[in-house]
């Protein structure tokens, strides 16, 4: 009997989730079940997005949806990146009918995110939110924790296209959490700051940091961590020039947030 995980794309044509069909489709151990998307309602996907003809049209409701994946006898799994104005409801919608998320859309508060885990427990289920599903980035993110133990000043720089909803991003913000944790306040005063602008001096995250939002038209997504001390910088940069680099991480909790009995934030707790 086939037992390949079955996979609802939601937000099918956006930026991300096309990446996501495809690299769904190219998988030899998931199949792709549904594609949600408010467009093209009824178009095959495979068709819309140039691939070729799938058999599976496009569905404008994830309830609908989710209906259906629940007479499954094969693990389904949600794959959402969507818009923050939706995302909480899609999550909901998908752990009421034993669909396993995997999500990607930032702009999720820290209070949803503790609704969601209290739900997922009570479904005894398991859920994976992650701001950013690039290994490089997970990797920076660990530099930094290392660079931390060092250097008592630190800012956060991320750059965005000009579509991006939210600021700062998740990735960022998760970023100066996982910095926080350390349980070191960083950026001690050395003189009165006063702003001529407001937001001047950026947003102020956990542990005192400093992120710094960009939106420009021709920008991907990028971040830097600035360290500083006397007589020295020490900057780590990530730089994304295209969505496939997303899909591995993306597939890799496809895989197992099926295994999993509660919600996980951040990719770094799946490597």
């Amino acid at each position: 009997m086939n037992r390949s995980i079955l996979v609802i794309v939601a937000g099918a044509l956006g930026k991300m989730g096309r990446e996501v069909v495809k690299a769904v489709s190219q998988a030899s151990d998931i199949s792709l079940y549904a594609a949600v998307d408010r467009k093209q309602v009824g178009e095959d996907i495979g068709a819309a997005l140039g691939l070729g003809t799938f058999g599976i049209p496009i569905s404008g409701s994830l309830q609908e949806v989710c209906v259906a994946a629940a007479q499954e006898n094969q693990p389904v799994v949600m794959v959402d990146f969507t818009h923050p104005q939706v995302v909480y409801e899609n999550v909901r919608t998908a752990i009421a009918y034993g669909v396993y998320p995997v999500v990607g859309t930032t702009g999720l508060t820290p209070e949803q995110i503790e609704e969601l885990a209290e739900f997922v427990d009570k479904a005894d289920m398991g859920a994976v939110i992650a701001p950013n599903f690039s290994i490089g980035m997970v990797l920076l993110q660990e530099a930094a924790i290392r660079a931390s133990q060092y250097f008592d000043h630190v800012e956060i720089i991320e750059l965005h296209h000009n579509q991006k909803a939210d600021a700062p991003s998740g990735t960022a913000i998760q970023t100066a959490q996982r910095l926080a944790e350390l349980g070191k306040t960083f950026n001690p005063p050395q003189v009165a700051e006063s702003e001529h602008l407001k937001g001047a001096r950026g947003a102020r995250a956990d542990a005192e940091i400093r992120i710094h939002s960009v939106r420009l038209p021709g920008l991907l997504a990028h971040q830097e961590v600035i360290f500083g001390a006397p007589g020295q910088i020490y900057t780590l940069r990530h730089d994304t020039s295209d969505r496939q680099c997303y899909m591995p991480g993306v597939l890799l909790a496809i895989r197992k947030v099926t295994q999993l009995k509660r919600l996980i934030y951040g990719l770094e707790k799946l490597l």
